[in-house]
Formats: structure tokens, sequence, C-alpha cells
């Protein structure tokens, strides 16, 4: 299994959940967060903005599948400007639903 975290743009968040729920994946976590880039803030004008509002979505699928979510969330969140965002894959070694005990997804 892995763990993807894209952070992404939170005008594109509705329609990346969208796009997942189209195709199948619709288990997910989505939270609000704030952050910067490579390019360090934004600077509009004589205001600098250190940190910009962005969208964390969670998503646990199995191995074979990560190449496809990866696709889903790259070309939906894509604008082409700085600040589209980043996706993240991690590993993951066990997942336990709390209700029932089960392993897996």
């Amino acid at each position: 299994m892995k763990m993807i975290r894209a952070i992404i743009r939170p005008e594109k968040s509705e329609e990346v959940v969208d796009a997942l729920a189209e195709s199948g994946y619709v288990a997910l976590t989505k939270m609000e967060v704030v952050g910067r880039g490579k390019q360090k803030g934004l600077h509009v004008g004589g205001i600098y903005y250190d940190e910009l509002p962005k969208v964390m979505l969670l998503l646990v699928v199995e191995d074979h599948r990560c190449e496809e979510v990866v696709g889903i969330i790259s070309r939906t969140a894509y604008t082409g400007s700085f600040g589209d965002g980043k996706i993240f894959i991690s590993p993951v070694e066990e997942a336990y639903t709390v209700r029932t005990g089960a392993a897996g997804l």
C-alpha cells in the first residue's frame, strides 16, 4: 500500500475530489493547510504573503493503483502556474479499521 499526500490549490480541491470519486477513489482525508513552496510566498504589489492557503488530500491506495491516482491528481490540479502543488508518496506497512479491527484497506 502507498500513502499519497497531495498539496493543491484550494480552488482545485473539489474538482480533484470529484475526479477521484468518478474513478472509484472515495476514501480520502481532506485538510485545509497553509504553507509555501520554492517561491517562498507571494509578492503582490507591496504586500508579501509568507504562507498561502492550500488543501492537503491524504489517500491510501494499493501499490498497483498509485500511478493512476497520481495521474488523476496531477491532471486535475494543474493550472500551469507557480503554486499548483506537490504530491508525496510513502509506503504504508499496515492499516487497520478502528471499528472492526480488520487489517488492510
